[in-house]
């Protein structure tokens, strides 16, 4: 059965309140924290949104305080949130971190952030095929998963494997791999791998595919992933690198005056989409994504203003040359002038 279209991207998966840190520091030392919102698919959606694309997030919050604050601020940014599920029962899932990079408590370094997470028991990690309605997940010309909702639960696992089930009239299948090594812990990650054969689009970072499958390079990923039509390999501030219809095309990153990285690979992934929508050559989807990465590296939090669509597509639209002198900071998504600088 296939299902009209009605939005351009629906994307399912958990959200979580954040809490972000007053001062630098311990999460031990830290004083208060700031209230956010923090969910790699919701990202996805705002993100889109936010640049002019319909959006529609699918998930499950707590009816509680923390999911009116989810659905309203993801409703804010212009996404579609009719097919959000209350749970009477369990909470909205929560989590604190410090300033620096997203890492978790399992593999924290000097630097990198402290993240902890509480979502255990959330109401998102019962989504299961029984809750979720094809009409819901159908509705879009692309329907973004990711690696995380699969580890959330055993129900969400055969959500994840329902979805990504090749059949007639399903909509184009984006998974972002997201490989998070704290919700693998004592189970096998090469279950990503499974679950991302069977999409149409995957993104993946070649150093998640080394830690979770010891894949060394796009190359090999490619040679492991060969069944999605398109697979792109980010390649961090080095660039990224996709295979799609028998080519390989790599693209350099601009230069990023980097305020904080979380965010970045879930913008990527919405500047890809929203290039693939408007139907733009793989060199000009990876730019794109590289451009909404870029906007999410310059801002503290998960979700950053989007350089408007002319700015961005006459960046997009730079020669090589000019691409490579590109350098961008803070603020730059507000600073038209410098198109083309």
């Amino acid at each position: 059965m296939s299902v009209t279209p009605s939005v351009d991207v629906v994307a399912l998966g958990e959200s979580m309140v954040t809490f972000v840190p007053s001062r630098t520091g311990r999460l031990a030392d830290v004083p208060a924290f700031h209230r956010t919102i923090g969910g790699a698919e919701s990202n996805v959606a705002c993100t889109l949104a936010r640049t002019g694309h319909s959006a529609r997030w699918v998930s499950r919050v707590g009816s509680d305080g923390f999911g009116d604050h989810l659905v309203d601020t993801i409703a804010a940014a212009g996404v579609d949130v009719g097919a959000v599920q209350r749970d009477p029962h369990r909470p909205t899932g929560i989590y604190f971190r410090t300033a620096g990079e997203r890492a978790t408590t399992l593999d924290a370094v000097p630097g990198r952030a402290e993240v902890v997470y509480y979502r255990k028991g959330s109401a998102a990690s019962a989504l299961s095929p029984a809750l979720v309605q094809r009409r819901d997940v159908w509705a879009g010309r692309i329907l973004h998963l990711t690696g995380i909702t699969c580890a959330l639960s055993a129900t969400c696992k055969a959500l994840t494997r329902r979805l990504t089930h090749r059949e007639p009239g399903r909509p184009l299948v984006s998974f972002d791999v997201n490989h998070r090594p704290a919700l693998w812990h004592g189970a096998d990650p090469w279950l990503l791998a499974e679950i991302a054969r069977g999409c149409d689009l995957v993104f993946v970072g070649e150093d998640e595919a080394q830690a979770a499958w010891g894949l060394a390079d796009a190359d090999a990923i490619r040679a492991a992933l060969p069944e999605p039509a398109t697979v792109v390999v980010k390649q961090g501030a080095a660039g990224a690198t996709v295979f799609s219809g028998g080519e390989r095309i790599r693209v350099p990153a601009p230069a990023v005056d980097v305020v904080a990285h979380v965010g970045a690979g879930d913008a990527f992934a919405a500047g890809f989409l929203s290039a693939t929508l408007r139907g733009l050559p793989l060199r000009d989807r990876l730019r794109h994504g590289h451009l909404l990465a870029a906007a999410a590296l310059t801002v503290p939090g998960d979700l950053a203003p989007p350089p408007g669509r002319a700015h961005a597509d006459a960046l997009a639209a730079l020669d090589d040359t000019a691409w490579g002198r590109l350098r961008l900071g803070p603020g730059w998504t507000e600073r038209a002038q410098e198109v083309g600088r």
